[in-house]
Parts: C-alpha cells; sequence; structure tokens
C-alpha cells in the first residue's frame, strides 16, 4: 500500500531524475545547433562531415551493452553519477578543439557520458512509474527533455552570436553539474539488482523483436532528419541549403528551427502518452512513425513554398533569410507532434516488457537497435550532400520511416490478423 510519504519520495525523486534527463538533452541539442558553425569553421565535407554525427553515436553504440549490464546488476544511481560527471568534462574539452578529428573525438566521449546517463535515468523513471500510467509518466520526462532542447538551440544560438563557444559550454557545465548535485541529493540508491545477463532475456523479448523491425529503420529517418535539418536552414543555398547562418543573428535563426520540433513535442508528449495507456501502444508507434516520413519528404520544398505563398524573405533583428523560414518553421513543427504520437508509446512498451526483469537492459535494446542506422545515416547524409544533393537526404529519411511502419504493420499482421495494430 502506498503511503503519502511514499508517494512523496517519489515524486522527488522523479524531479531530479526529469532534470537530469533535461541536462542530457540540453547539452546534445547545443552541439547539434552549432554543428554547422563548427562545420563552416573547420571545413569538414563527406565523409569526414558525416563522422561529426557518427562520432557520437558510434561511442554511443558501445557503451550501451555495459551501461544496461552495470545499471541492472548494481546501483544505477551511481553509475549515473558517473556519466553526469564525465559529460561535465567533456564540455570542458570542446572548449580546447582546432580540428575536425579533435571536435569528432571529443563528440565521441559526449556520446559515452550522454549513453550513461540518459539510458539509467531513463530506466529509474521506468521503474518509478506507476504500471497503469507509465506512457504518460515518461512523456512528462521527455518534455523536460524537449524543454531542454528548446533552450538549448536558443541558448546555443544567443550565446554563441554574443559570446561565442566559450560561453556556451560554460552554461553546459554549470547545468550538468547542477544534474548531478540533484542526482546525489534526492535519488535513492537503486535495489532492484538483476542476477544474470538480462540483455539476452531482453533482446529475444517477442514484443520486443516486434518493435525493433520498426526502430531499427526508423532510426535512419530521425538520424538524418534531425541532424540535417539545422545543416540544411545553416548551409548557404549554392550548398543547397537556406543560408542562415549568414544573417546578421544567423544563431537566433538556427536556434528556432531546432526548438519548432522540440516545442511541439514537448506539448504532445504527455496528451499523447495518456492516450497510449488507454488505448494501446501498437497504433501509436505506427501512426507517428508513418506522419513522420511524410512531413519529412516536404522540408525541402520550404523555397519554393515560401514563394508560392509570397512570405517575406526579410525579418525584423534577424534581418535577411529566406522566404522558405516560415515554411520550415512549420515543417519543423509538424514533426515533433509526428514523432510525438510514436515516442511515447513505443518507449512505454520497452519499460512494460523490462520492468522487474532488466528495464535497463530492455531500454538498453532499444537504446542499441537505434545505433546501427544512427551510426551509417550521417555517412550517408553527408555523401549525398556532397555528391547528389541535400534533399535526398530527407528523401532517404522518408523512406526509411516507410519501410519502417510497414514492416511493424505486416509483422503484427501476421501474429494477429487484421486487427493487429489493436492487440497492444
Amino acid at each position: 500500500m502506498l503511503t503519502r510519504q511514499s508517494v512523496t519520495d517519489t515524486k522527488r525523486q522523479l524531479r531530479a531524475l526529469f532534470f537530469t534527463r533535461f541536462a542530457n538533452a540540453y547539452g546534445l541539442v547545443t552541439l547539434i545547433t552549432l554543428l554547422p558553425f563548427y562545420i563552416d569553421l573547420l571545413g569538414a565535407e563527406g565523409l569526414v562531415l558525416g563522422m561529426f554525427a557518427t562520432g557520437l553515436t558510434l561511442t554511443q553504440a558501445i557503451a550501451v551493452i555495459p551501461v544496461a549490464y552495470a545499471g541492472d546488476r548494481w546501483d544505477k544511481r551511481t553509475f549515473l553519477l558517473v556519466g553526469l560527471v564525465l559529460a561535465t568534462l567533456v564540455y570542458v574539452g570542446f572548449i580546447f578543439v582546432e580540428t575536425s578529428w579533435g571536435f569528432i573525438v571529443v563528440r565521441g566521449a559526449q556520446g559515452i557520458a550522454a549513453t550513461t546517463a540518459g539510458l539509467l535515468s531513463l530506466a529509474l523513471v521506468g521503474e518509478l512509474a506507476r504500471e497503469e500510467g507509465r506512457a504518460n509518466t515518461i512523456a512528462k520526462s521527455n518534455s523536460w527533455r524537449f524543454a531542454a532542447a528548446i533552450g538549448g538551440a536558443m541558448s546555443a544560438g544567443v550565446l554563441y552570436d554574443a559570446f561565442g563557444f566559450e560561453a556556451v559550454f560554460g552554461v553546459l557545465m554549470v547545468v550538468t553539474a547542477g544534474a548531478a548535485l540533484a542526482v546525489w541529493l534526492w535519488v535513492e540508491p537503486d535495489d532492484t539488482t538483476v542476477e544474470g545477463f538480462a540483455f539476452s532475456d531482453m533482446a529475444l523479448n517477442r514484443r520486443i523483436l516486434t518493435i525493433t523491425s520498426f526502430r531499427a529503420q526508423y532510426a535512419v529517418a530521425v538520424t538524418l532528419v534531425r541532424t540535417w535539418v539545422p545543416i540544411y536552414a545553416g548551409l548557404a543555398a549554392a550548398q543547397g541549403g537556406l543560408g542562415l547562418s549568414a544573417a546578421v543573428n544567423g544563431g537566433l535563426a538556427l536556434g528556432m528551427v531546432v526548438s519548432a520540433e522540440k516545442f511541439t513535442n514537448m506539448l504532445s508528449q504527455p496528451y499523447m502518452g495518456g492516450l497510449s495507456d488507454r488505448f494501446g501502444r501498437a497504433r501509436f508507434v505506427f501512426l507517428g512513425g508513418l506522419f513522420y516520413g511524410a512531413i519529412a519528404i516536404a522540408v525541402p520544398f520550404t523555397p519554393a513554398i515560401g514563394s508560392a505563398l509570397g512570405l517575406p524573405a526579410t525579418y525584423p533583428f534577424i534581418g535577411y533569410l529566406s522566404s522558405g523560414f516560415l515554411p520550415l518553421l512549420v515543417i519543423t513543427g509538424l514533426l515533433g507532434v509526428a514523432d510525438s504520437i510514436r515516442e511515447p508509446a513505443s518507449m512505454a512498451l520497452f519499460a512494460d516488457e523490462g520492468t522487474g526483469s532488466g528495464v535497463a537492459a530492455s531500454f538498453g535494446v532499444r537504446d542499441l537497435v537505434w545505433r546501427p542506422g544512427a551510426i551509417l545515416a550521417p555517412l550517408a547524409g553527408g555523401w549525398l550532400t556532397t555528391n547528389a544533393g541535400m534533399e535526398w537526404v530527407f528523401y532517404l529519411g522518408a523512406a526509411a520511416a516507410f519501410t519502417g511502419v510497414f514492416a511493424f504493420l505486416g509483422i503484427l499482421s501476421y501474429d494477429h490478423g487484421r486487427a493487429g495494430l489493436t492487440k497492444w
């Protein structure tokens, strides 16, 4: 029976974990926002350009299994603190980057820290959430993550315009250290240890296998679209982009583009998570993925949409941008709505299957399945940008979303018949 004290303690722990997810996302989206500036500064192109993203995702993939095993076998709180301290040190390292490969190495270290903090904070949220409201609780934690993404995108642009890279990373160090302090003070040691190697049990779980048929392909879609939207917005028109980084306050404009997706996702997720708690997970995964692919196709057409609608290309304070600026804001906002339909349902399913038998391993499988697409997609994106045109990055992303959702539908239909999407 839950007492008032136990409910209060759980809420306090969840708030600390929500802030931890805030801090982790704040750092990740800040670096995504600054990518166009690093590309221009360091002259990256081709496969080296792809490695700017792959350096992060490769080390994340390497870290998943040992972090998941350690989290289930021992105290998740201790390893979470280690990840947050490492992240704080990584942001010191970014200040001293002078070459493309130096950036890639430090970005790789960020991947280890981000995986540790992100995987274990999410596992603890999944354990602490009540079963009947798990998707809603996870969605609330995601909303904190998206609030951080908005703050990171906007503050990164404004701080960079005014003070340069050092100020941006100084703020990141303070936020991440604050998250470590909150975990140390308010999150209780985790005593739900699991003997053996829970990862293998979760990897062979039937429901998890079904959803990974979708997730492995969807990783390509999201990695390409999320990484290349700010690149597309920032690079010059001669390189296939909108050229926002050349504006007087280009950092602010790029921050607005990155924030649009996060803002709509933040607002929608708790509601969509509650719906998936009531009506089941599968149909929300399918519809969200389908919508995401359809919206991704439209990104390269934003200049044509702006011209057809007679939209302005010059804005107060920011200056000249592009007639595609407003359409791109709307489209990235719709991408956020699409992902809010899918994400809480998908994450709650992994938590449902792992709670009590290896929740860190369950989320570890979720993370690991994502990595091949997340590693290879930026390399393909860099090659396409240089050799075929940037619009093909978004076409490939959309195609991956479509193949993922229809593979998911096919497996559910094979297992459960025509009503497969309603079974779970």
